[in-house]
């Protein structure tokens, strides 16, 4: 049963139909005092309140009554409904232990959304959860229930994540992925889109990284023609290509500000226009991003929104870095050995003393790293049984950030490398082609085609 606080008649009059509408019992109050004593009788699973009472427009009223709710019953999923949005007021809302915040006049499916995704975590905590089997957390447990084929692990760690996973990969939560680089942020992310109900819908990827602020509306968003120079031809956005599908933000913490506010309202109200339009479109995505950065910190710093953090960190996963996981580094090993043994055709085997020594690598690179080192071994080493010397004669130490400005030595292959300092040419020179190629050695026809290639924006 849902609890509507609120205390336009009209208003609740017209929840209270459309939950029951959509299958749900519900009851509504019209103030503080009758909402408590409410909850003092009866259980609801969760609360849709009003942040205003009295003619008042500051929100604090509700926000006094989310906090005598969350101290009471703290498990109480809560939804913030107002008319008077601020940004000031979601984030304390948010802080406060609210799970959603949704402005008046709301969006009757966008709210029935977040009202069944926050039920479905709701009864699904890992205390009472009936999706897993009773007993200790093994994989084969995880893999009876769930297709996390494409992950590689065992450690507790990954396992937990996994399990996590399998709870919110049915609903529609916002999840972000937070690791280091090379900790298999991607992988998780698509192995919670391949467990919703949208496995057939698209999954789209975006490196946020890599697109520039002057291009983020018409790569997002999409454009028509003669929107800007050089629009010769309507262009699909990526939020209208995932549409029913899941789109994954990667890198978000490299987005500008300018870019964060555009995101932000695309999150928030499911509405967007295409670049040259105007023309209101709405999407229905599953929304997951990731980053290596701290993004509490860049909020500090003034580099990051805080109400986009909590738009998109309802669910926060942490993945452990390799070095915090060395049991699994076998298995991670065996499995590329195996790859690449029937990609070349070739018996391949590891002596034990190589994978002690592998074992004990510090693995900057992480997952990334290790898969590097071994294909490289297995391409330059003649011998089709890889030993100590074969892995230290092609190991790579990193090298210090501070002192060479790269990245680590073995985290990423020659193709990455190549597409960051494509991406940071065309930064540095504002997308101007001409330029980018000259700093390159390239002519602009050979980058052209990288571009495409790569599937790096520009607009020229």
């Amino acid at each position: 049963m849902i609890l509507i606080i609120d205390d336009d008649i009209a208003i609740r009059t017209s929840l209270s139909l459309l939950l029951k509408k959509e299958g749900f019992d519900a009851s509504a109050v019209g103030t503080p005092v009758e909402a408590l004593d409410f909850l003092r009788d009866r259980a609801p699973e969760l609360v849709v309140l009003d942040m205003n009472f009295s003619n008042s427009t500051t929100g604090d009223d509700g926000l006094r009554m989310l906090e005598r709710i969350k101290k009471q019953y703290p498990d109480l999923p809560v939804i913030l409904i107002t008319g008077w949005a601020t940004i000031d007021l979601a984030v304390k809302g948010m802080k406060l232990g609210a799970s959603d915040f949704i402005h008046k006049p709301w969006q009757n499916a966008y709210l029935m959304e977040s009202i069944r995704t926050i039920l479905n975590l709701s009864a699904t905590r890992p205390a009472d959860d009936a999706t897993l089997e009773a007993g200790p957390l093994t994989r084969k447990k995880l893999d009876r229930q769930f297709d996390f084929s494409a992950i590689i692990g065992e450690d507790p760690q990954i396992l937990r994540v996994l399990e996590t996973v399998g709870r919110v990969a049915p609903t529609d939560a916002p999840v972000l992925i937070l690791g280091e680089s090379g900790t298999g942020k991607e992988l998780i992310a698509e192995a919670i889109h391949q467990n919703s109900p949208r496995h057939k819908r698209p999954f789209i990827k975006v490196n946020l990284g890599g697109i520039s602020t002057s291009l983020f509306e018409s790569e997002m968003f999409g454009h028509v023609r003669g929107a800007f120079t050089d629009a010769r031809n309507d262009r699909v956005g990526r939020f209208e290509m995932t549409n029913h599908g899941s789109i994954f933000l990667d890198e978000i913490g490299d987005l500008e500000m300018a870019s964060q506010v555009k995101l932000l309202r695309v999150l928030q109200d499911r509405t967007y226009e295409v670049l040259g339009s105007s023309r209101t479109k709405t999407v229905d995505v599953r929304v997951i991003c990731a980053t290596n950065k701290n993004l509490e910190d860049m909020v500090a710093q003034n580099l990051f929104r805080e109400d986009l953090l909590y738009r998109i960190n309802l669910i926060t996963l942490k993945l452990p870095a390799l070095r915090e996981r060395p049991g699994d580094i076998p298995l991670l090993v065996n499995h590329f050995l195996q790859n690449l043994s029937e990609l070349y055709q070739r018996p391949l085997r590891i002596e034990r003393e190589a994978m002690t020594w592998l074992r004990h690598l510090p693995l900057p690179g992480n997952v990334r790293q290790l898969k590097n080192l071994v294909e490289r071994v297995v391409l330059l080493s003649p011998a089709d049984t890889l030993d100590v010397a074969a892995f230290q004669s092609h190991y790579q130490p990193a090298a210090k950030k501070a002192e060479t400005g790269l990245p680590d030595v073995g985290t990423m292959t020659l193709e990455e490398m190549e597409v960051q300092m494509i991406q940071r040419a065309m930064a540095f020179h504002k997308g101007k082609i001409a330029r980018v190629a000259r700093s390159l050695g390239l002519t602009r026809s050979a980058l052209y085609r990288r571009l495409e290639k790569f599937g790096i924006p520009y607009d020229e």
